[in-house]
């Protein structure tokens, strides 16, 4: 049997506010398999982004254990492909540079960065854009060339910290719809967080619902809807009654 693509046991997260210690994460048990799209949801401020830069290598937690890629407790920084909440472009590269940013750093010869990022703009439908600077994108946009970027950099797995909380409905879903495209083609592990159930359900294999700060995990659920996904599977009883559920989960938590 392989080795799941992450694996966290009893991750625990402590920092000092002032003269006092808060606790953000109370022993995490979470695991993304290869492949694997795991979504988190849970109150606002429970510690959902601290664990994403605990993963991606900008914090050490407090205890516990990180396997990733087999490796435990080792070095994490440049081995996951992370995007924030803002999509972050740089205005003064096109397209095409911003693509290319993570190859960049990474000391990717320029010829072939190029290369890689306009086949990745042409397969993703992009392509006639990659002249184009971010002050002329629409929001929708500028979160797609921000995912492509984040997918070059480190495309086996990605970590996409509420990627489309900011768009309106209609641009939110064409995006769901294009990350489960641009997932199933990659064959990516994706951990994402959210706070809206219903893209949860959309989009997820697995969803873990996270207490209130300090954060543990209430729950976690496997999402039955058959693949490819649409909108329209949202209304189904088994998807109505799983929504209910989380909403439920949440709205308690959040009284608690």
């Amino acid at each position: 049997m392989h080795s799941p693509k992450l694996l966290l046991e009893g991750v625990t997260y402590r920092y000092r506010a002032g003269r006092q210690s808060v606790e953000a994460l109370a022993g995490i048990d979470l695991t993304v398999n290869a492949g694997e799209f795991v979504t988190i949801i849970g109150p606002s401020g429970c510690g959902k982004s601290t664990l994403f830069n605990i993963i991606a290598g900008v914090e050490e937690p407090t205890g516990g254990t990180i396997m990733l890629d087999g490796e435990v407790n080792g070095e994490r920084t440049g081995k996951t492909g992370y995007m924030p909440q803002q999509p972050l472009l740089l205005p003064w590269r096109t397209v095409e540079e911003n693509v290319m940013l993570g190859l960049d750093i990474r000391r990717v010869p320029r010829r072939l960065a190029r290369e890689q990022a306009h086949e990745l703009l042409k397969r993703f439908g992009l392509s006639e854009f990659a002249d184009h600077y971010p002050a002329s994108l629409s929001g929708g946009m500028s979160q797609r060339v921000a995912l492509l970027r984040t997918v070059l950099f480190h495309p086996s797995f990605l970590l996409l910290d509420e990627p489309f909380g900011a768009l309106d409905a209609l641009t939110r879903l064409s995006l769901q719809m294009w990350l489960q495209e641009l997932w199933q083609s990659l064959q990516s592990s994706i951990l994402f967080i959210t706070h809206d159930v219903r893209e949860a359900i959309l989009l997820s294999d697995r969803i873990y619902i996270f207490s209130a700060r300090p954060a543990r995990v209430l729950r976690v659920v496997r999402v039955e809807l058959p693949r490819p996904r649409r909108p329209e599977q949202l209304a189904t009883p088994a998807a109505a009654s799983l929504e209910q559920e989380l909403i439920s989960l949440l709205l308690k938590e959040q009284r608690a």
